[in-house]
């Protein structure tokens, strides 16, 4: 293949022009993200049971929408979650790969099932159906400069005219309104409903009756009558609009004339259809709507979309109205693509320099600087038909890979460089006979690198779907680095290189000249050592054994994560008041928390919510996300987002009223909402609420005590005093009162009624009636409230009712069908989440039998992920064994090529533990990558080894001589593969922690993988050859590749002691 390309210049010329021009082309037309898609496709189901308990929710809805989902096809893990507002929504999480589109249709086909057991109040309402990401990809405020403008006008507004135009957006999952459009608020006041000897029931009745649409049909309609000339559509408006006409609603008329409107026992007014969350930012209140995203959707593409239609839409915003996006989670996503964008130019600098030193030619340098884009580009035409994204790893597999891409190209110059040094042939010869030699190292090589990272495709989860781009990148780049190392290399070789005369190369001056002569010194040095290394053979395999031993203990030392801490540009504030703490309390907290926070000098904006979290729903409830400045305005790790949560921990503890927990976002936010471990205590013995809880407490009292844990805390809404109304049914019964009109008078005036909806302004609105605010803050209130008996007599609930206070749940969970608790919590400093997952499983195993633990989010990838770690590694280390075993027709040489393996892991575990990192995805990255690079350094001496000897050299002289022809193009390469990464080892800003943690690793087992594997696989050549002589088709292939290749014409070299 390569004469052939020597021989048509033009012709290689032509396809390296084709793939740059697919390359380019392809550029523009990639999507960009932070990771690929690793978060399982969620879908989420939403109720709304006006007025219900926590758990009256979860019993009568969502435990029986619940049963039907179990055994959707693809369900991996579900959640539900009730709130003591009456809203309570399930999270159905399924594997990776599944087609989310056919698991939403899956799961509405249940939910069919389910709906008609279902109390009438929720189907009203209506089950939403999503399919959407749970963590908020932005936030995007509405605020008016008018002084005391009406929020709840501008909610509207975005209710109509903003929400909708955003969910039309591609790739956009749900668009959360943080505010309420308007309702037609119907507020009863229960005395006058007393005299007047009404119910709840009665004025729910009058408005359905009275508020209604009236199809009226037409006049002149077919069949006509005789002589009929005009038709005409008839208009009855039954329909209300106004406040006006609900307040003349009529609720009893007596035949003298006296009427009872609504307007008499009521105060109506247009408000919000809902006051349970509230907006603000910097301290001003807003309206906000939190945009999350599609399951799979492109991030930056959905950002620029949303900016250019909010830009759009403010051309028609009200008079005094404007918008801002103070929080932007996809900026880090742009910053960190663009930073190690960078530190791809970086690397190729780097390169060029090394080779340059050792190639001392810019003709030699250009060739493999020519190879580099060709290959980058030619994979980016690749992951545009595959369907991939341009994301931190498939660009760190790109920086990677400029190393591989160089090495190969480097080998071919090298050696061309040499021939025509040492034989004084023209470039044309030379290249021929050098692609002779070389071709199937190359060809090796490729083989070898191809299947380390082809296997990472193959796993499963959601680390599969992490390795699985950056795998298929390096393994497309390689087979480009390898096809234009064997045509496009060639060619420039043969044309652009210049005739020398044999010997030139010691006649340089000046630096150059100080080099050669420092590098030839250190070559002949490098014989004597090997030399010696070689009569040595069998003490150099006990030090071998030593090697591999230290391997194995400090690997198993290494703490172990997911993936590095990263400083997104933002931390979030979960605030948490007591139990039955009202919205007026949790907004002097959020008041303190913005005092606190707008105060520091890296903090942009902040947008709190009043009445949601994380945690949950409630009027004790509020959630923060602050936004920092860039990050080359916060430089150092003192303003870095760890540290400024940590200080802001700190600082608001002394809040009295309320838990405050500030923290960092984790690196794959659709995995969870903090970093650190997630997990969930179950009930698997139906033993209750209070056993539950019982162990709940006695597992943070255990991790209180450890070393190992730390920040352990319950994540959700704590048990509450709640007010129980015991009705005494034969007292009821004994009045004739019915206990459906008890519920509907509880439930009206309490917990509102959605009675039906009215126009307005274009838009169908809802009807709510509830008791006004002051008739419902006491107990006596509700003892207050009449009910309707079958005599038509208003009786108070007094007569057969008493109330009394008890302690229950605000929230509810369930977990895979058990009741749960949700429990976060982070590693101790200097402790690992491996570490930290590990001791919360001894601790829950001390717990009373019937309770159990299961992960989820991160903390379930992680566990998966270790799980396969092992596999992973030795899949790898296999793959190359068969695939040089098939390449050389021999079981021996691919056993002295594997006994390298452990040299380069060496060096990667003295890396990583030299600056304190962990085993996690970028970690086992970093090592896949070593063991196929240690592998390739070690084909490049063995397959050169193996021709001389099948001319007739000795084991050792074989082995002395390919580690002498090696020794330049092996540390060459080696070199300007590490300079490649340097830019990783040290980078800073953002997503630095993952360029770091990469780096770290592969500089580590370059370096040292290198430095032992030029002295140690000459000597396993040797002793694997010894042991293993090889038989007598094996011996004439490879006379028959060494003839071929022209190896062996020189003087064999004495091995110097």
């Amino acid at each position: 293949m390569a004469r052939f390309f020597i021989d048509r210049p033009i012709f290689a010329w032509v396809i390296a022009l084709f793939i740059i021009v697919l390359g380019a082309t392809s550029i523009t037309r990639l999507p960009v993200a932070q990771y690929p898609s690793v978060a399982p496709p969620t879908v989420v189901l939403s109720a709304a049971y006006p007025g219900a308990s926590a758990q009256t929710l979860e019993d009568s809805v969502l435990s029986v929408i619940e049963r039907e989902m179990n055994g959707a096809p693809g369900l991996a893990y579900m959640e539900s979650v009730a709130q003591a507002n009456g809203t309570g929504s399930i999270t159905l999480s399924f594997e990776p790969g599944t087609n989310l589109d056919l698991a939403q249709v899956e799961v509405q086909n249940r939910l069919a099932r389910a709906t008609p057991r279902l109390p009438s109040v929720v189907n009203q309402q209506g089950v939403r159906v999503e399919k959407s990401q749970s963590n908020f990809l932005m936030f995007t405020m509405l605020s008016s400069s008018e002084p005391g403008a009406d929020v709840t006008r501008i909610a509207d507004y975005a209710a109509r005219n903003v929400q909708p135009e955003l969910q039309r957006l591609p790739g956009i999952g749900q668009v959360q309104l943080f505010g309420a459009e308007r309702a037609m608020r119907i507020w009863l006041d229960p005395a006058k409903l007393q005299s007047y000897g009404l119910t709840p029931a009665d004025v729910n009745a009058a408005i359905a009756a009275q508020n209604a649409q009236v199809s009226a049909g037409s006049i002149g309609d077919l069949p006509l009558a005789h002589n009929q000339a005009t038709t005409a559509t008839v208009i009855v408006p039954g329909q209300l609009s106004t406040v006006e006409q609900f307040g003349n609603i009529t609720l009893r008329a007596q035949t003298g004339g006296a009427t009872v409107r609504l307007k008499d026992v009521a105060r109506i007014e247009l408000g919000g259809q809902s006051y349970a969350t509230a907006a603000r930012l910097n301290g001003q209140p807003s309206v906000g709507m939190g945009i999350q995203l599609a399951p799979g959707a492109n991030a930056l593409a959905v950002v620029k979309a949303v900016k250019k239609r909010m830009a759009e839409l403010e051309a028609f915003f009200p008079a005094g109205v404007s918008y801002t996006i103070p929080y932007d989670s996809s900026t880090f996503v742009q910053i960190s693509i663009e930073q190690v964008v960078q530190t791809l130019f970086e690397a190729v600098a780097l390169v060029f320099i090394v080779m340059f030193i050792f190639l001392q030619n810019w003709r030699y340098t250009l060739i493999p600087t020519i190879v580099v884009p060709v290959a980058l580009l030619g994979t980016l035409a690749v992951m545009l038909v595959a369907g991939f994204s341009i994301n931190v790893l498939t660009m760190f597999g790109m920086v990677l890979v400029i190393g591989i891409v160089v090495d190969d190209a480097i080998v071919v110059v090298e050696n061309v460089e040499r021939i025509m040094n040492e034989e004084g042939l023209p470039p044309l010869e030379a290249t021929r006979k050098a692609m002779g030699q070389i071709s199937g190292a190359i060809i090796g090589i490729t083989v070898v690198l191809i299947v380390v990272f082809v296997p990472l495709a193959f796993f499963s989860g959601s680390i599969g779907n992490i390795y699985r781009q950056f795998s298929l990148v390096m393994a497309v780049s390689i087979a480009f680095s390898a096809f234009l190392a064997l045509s496009l290399t060639p060619a420039l070789c043969a044309t652009l290189l210049k005739p020398v005369e044999a010997g030139h190369h010691h006649e340089k001056k000046g630096f150059f000249g100080w080099f050669n002569r420092g590098f030839t010194r250190l070559t002949s040095r490098y014989e004597g050592w090997v030399g010696a290394l070689l009569k040595r053979g069998g003490r150099m395999m006990i030090v071998y054994l030593a090697i591999g031993a230290a391997v194995g203990w400090m690997y198993t030392r290494l703490p172990t994560s997911f993936l590095p801490q990263e400083d997104q540009g933002y931390i979030i504030v979960n605030i948490q008041l007591p139990a039955g703490a009202t919205l007026e309390r949790t907004q002097a907290v959020v008041e303190q928390v913005e005092g606190y926070l707008l105060k520091q000098p890296e903090v942009a904006n902040m947008v709190a919510v009043m009445g949601f979290s994380f945690s949950g729903q409630g009027q004790n409830a509020a959630l923060s996300f602050v936004s920092l400045k860039p990050w080359d305005e916060r430089k150092g790790a003192e303003h870095g987002a760890d540290a400024v949560a940590g200080r802001a921990m700190g600082a608001l503890s002394g809040v009295k009223d309320a838990f405050i927990f500030s923290l960092s976002p984790p690196p794959i936010p659709e995995l969870g909402v903090s970093a650190g471990f997630n997990l969930r205590l179950q009930d698997r013995s139906s033993q209750g609420h209070d056993a539950l809880l019982a162990a709940r407490n006695q597992l943070l009292g255990m991790t209180a005590q450890s070393k190992v844990v730390s920040g352990v805390r319950p994540n959700g809404l704590e048990d509450a005093p709640q007010l129980r109304v015991d009705i005494d049914r034969d007292q009821a019964a004994a009045q004739g009162v019915s206990f459906s009109a008890i519920n509907s008078a509880i439930s009206t005036a309490l917990g509102s009624s959605y009675v039906n909806d009215f126009p307005n302004a274009g838009r169908m609105q809802r009807v709510v009636v509830q008791a006004d605010a002051a008739a419902r803050m006491q107990p006596e209130d509700i003892l207050r409230l009449t009910v309707q008996n079958s005599a038509g007599q208003a009786v108070p609930l007094s007569a057969f009712a008493t109330t009394s206070w008890v302690t229950g749940p605000m929230q509810t969970v369930r977990y895979n069908g058990y009741p749960a608790m949700r429990i976060e919590g982070a590693a101790a400093p200097g402790q690992s989440t491996g570490q930290a997952m590990a001791e919360m499983e001894a601790l829950a195993a001390k717990l009373p039998p019937g309770f159990g633990i299961e992960w989820t989010g991160q903390s379930r990838e992680e566990k998966l992920a270790g799980n396969q770690a092992i596999l992973l590694y030795a899949f790898a280390i296999l793959a190359v064994f068969l695939a040089l075993s098939a390449l050389y027709e021999s079981w021996s040489i691919p056993l002295a090529v594997i006994l390298v393996v452990p040299l380069g892991v060496l060096g990667v575990l003295i890396g990583v533990n030299m600056r304190g990192l962990t085993n996690d995805v970028y970690f086992q990255i970093g090592l896949i990558t070593i063991i196929g690079l240690s592998a390739k350094n070690a084909i490049l001496i063995i397959e050169f080894a193996k021709d001389l000897q099948a001319q007739g050299r000795s084991v050792l002289q074989a082995a002395l001589e390919a580690a002498h022809l090696r020794f330049r193009p092996i540390l060459m390469t080696s070199l300007a593969f590490t300079a490649g990464v340097v830019p990783l080892a040290i980078a800073s800003g953002a997503s630095s922690a993952s360029q770091r943690a990469i780096g770290t690793g592969v500089i580590g087992g370059m370096v040292v993988g290198t430095v032992l594997s030029v002295f140690l696989v000459p000597v396993f050549f040797l002793v694997v050859r010894s042991i293993f002589k090889g038989g007598k088709r094996e011996q004439e292939m490879a006379q028959q590749h060494a003839r071929s290749a022209g190896v062996g014409s020189g003087e064999p070299v004495e091995p110097t002691p």
